[in-house]
């Protein structure tokens, strides 16, 4: 894999940077004169989650710290329209580039573009099966979605009916965390499947699909486990319109929101898989490999549960003390790289993997 010089990446990030103006592509985040030499990598996400959005505020903060110039762009939940975001990039030579895919199949001749012209690639958040990306930092979907359904099974005492919101079909979050849910529930044969379907990690598409299901099921409905926060949001959005109480729900982001519900008793729980801290880390990666540095590319994010223990810490690091937060985040994230543990942040019951 060729790594770019100081000169080449701070061309780039000028040329680029004006690049992006002219033609009205995407944001654009540039780092300050700190960090060493200058490298411009090209973001693209699968669309502006709360997840995403949290992790941009993150990654923003990096980019400052570190003299990276972050190029930014959603590709609306649109395959096509992130193969494209992706050939833009290659074309201006970017010094790296980091995909928070919207399928996990895709992009591949994307992938392999870059690579004949030295770009690396890297995943972040949700997966690309592809075997010729230069580095991955993914959670561990599986682990989040046994972590939450056991939430659900502990709370009905491994009996009761479920529905399921997944996220976008062939998504990796939607195929791991979907597994993981299958395992526990396979384990409780108690805890019967009314109906699961796809809300794509949206809240508005959750409250639609959960009036639906209440329509269908009725009172037979006890509990909802949810792929991510804003569709268990939905959910909870759905049943409060229809005058139902005492239907468990389960989430995984650790959004605020979702923060929020666990503390009003509205959520069981949620696993924390803090934007700011898993996005921040994949953008780190990327400039660490365009500048040629030394990393470990494949770190795995391990979502910590977050229950009425610890959701206060937790939600002062996402919400209430989000500025002190951001304020020392490039510094954790370098430390936690170091350590391979990049979910630590102190929370109480979390102790580095």
């Amino acid at each position: 894999m060729k790594t770019r010089t100081s000169l080449l990446g701070a061309g780039l990030a000028v040329a680029t940077a004006l690049t992006l103006a002219a033609c009205g592509m995407g944001d654009t985040s540039a780092g300050n004169a700190a960090g060493g030499k200058a490298v411009t990598v090209g973001v693209t996400v699968y669309d502006m989650s709360s997840f995403v959005t949290q992790g941009k505020q993150g990654m923003e903060a990096y980019a400052k710290a570190n003299n990276i110039n972050m190029l930014w762009n959603s590709a609306n939940l649109d395959v096509a329209t992130q193969a494209n975001q992706m050939d833009q990039f290659i074309n201006q030579h970017v010094g790296a580039i980091l995909v928070n895919p919207v399928q996990a199949g895709s992009l591949q001749p994307q992938i392999a573009a870059a690579k004949a012209a030295g770009i690396p690639v890297i995943d972040v958040n949700s997966s690309l099966k592809n075997n010729q990306l230069a580095g991955s930092v993914q959670p561990d979907d599986v682990a989040a979605g046994v972590q939450e359904a056991t939430m659900m099974a502990d709370a009905l005492g491994g009996k009761g009916n479920v529905v399921i919101l997944e996220g976008p079909k062939g998504s990796s979050g939607q195929l791991d965390r979907g597994a993981g849910i299958d395992k526990v529930l396979a384990a409780h044969p108690g805890m019967k499947v009314l109906a699961k379907d796809t809300a794509n990690w949206k809240r508005d598409e959750a409250v639609n699909k959960m009036k639906n299901w209440i329509s269908a099921f009725g009172p037979q409905i006890d509990g909802v486990i949810a792929e991510n926060d804003d569709m268990g949001l939905g959910a909870l959005q759905a049943l409060k319109e229809a005058g139902r109480t005492g239907v468990k729900i389960v989430g995984i982001d650790g959004i605020e929101d979702g923060l929020k519900a666990v503390k009003s008793g509205e959520f069981i729980g949620t696993s924390l898989q803090h934007g700011t801290v898993e996005m921040t880390a994949g953008l780190a990666v990327a400039a660490k490999l365009a500048k040629g540095e030394k990393v470990q590319a494949t770190p795995k994010y391990i979502m910590p549960a977050i229950t009425t223990k610890n959701v206060d810490a937790a939600l002062a690091n996402v919400v209430t003390g989000q500025a002190a937060f951001l304020a020392q985040l490039p510094a954790l994230v370098d430390a936690n790289l170091q350590s391979g543990d990049i979910a630590f942040e102190n929370l109480p019951g979390q102790r580095k993997q």
